[in-house]
């Protein structure tokens, strides 16, 4: 088995590639994110579990891919990469879906408003009118704020704890921020 090691990665086509990514995400991945998740079933989360055992249990399902992420070192990494960082999206989502229902009882938001909050949440500037723009820089932010601890993981086992935590923290923080916003 032939795995990749840090001489045959070619950092320049990864940015590239990373970049791309970006673009692509803005121009219909966050809606298209946005629209597989099942708001009813947000409303029946939190009026189950309450909002903080549902925001604990977002948290705990983005770990789960930082964790399966970054225990194999750099081969799973490059593979688990792109799926780890649509988990987090979903998993923040899901937790701006549930504090605007916890907030506000409306359990049916559209992905216009809800970008809204999304976009100020990781402090983007919502005067701005949804284009792709903004859009790219809320994607450019998400992906920083996990972006600079990407190179821990690159240690089996402790990259998968590192990786593990940093999403659940993630989770957690930008269900804080939330929270304090519409307090």
């Amino acid at each position: 088995m032939n795995l990749p090691s840090i001489k045959r990665i070619n950092f320049k086509k990864v940015k590239k590639d990373v970049g791309q990514g970006l673009s692509n995400l803005a121009t219909g991945g966050f809606k298209q994110i946005f629209s597989r998740i099942d708001q009813l079933n947000i409303k029946k989360g939190v009026d189950t579990l309450g909002i903080d055992k549902f925001i604990n249990q977002c948290a705990y399902m983005a770990a789960g891919s930082g964790l399966i992420t970054g225990v194999g070192g750099i081969s799973t990494m490059l593979i688990g990469t792109p799926v780890d960082m649509i988990n987090i999206i979903t998993q923040q989502f899901r937790v701006t879906l549930a504090i605007s229902y916890h907030r506000t009882g409306k359990s049916k938001i559209s992905f216009e408003d809800f970008f809204k909050i999304v976009a100020s949440s990781v402090k983007a500037d919502t005067k701005l009118v949804l284009s792709k723009n903004i859009m790219e820089e809320v994607a450019e932010k998400i992906f920083m704020s996990l972006g600079t601890k990407v190179s821990r993981r690159l240690i089996p086992v402790v990259g998968g704890v590192i990786g593990g935590t940093i999403n659940y923290l993630f989770i957690k923080n930008v269900a804080k921020e939330l929270m304090e916003k519409h307090a």
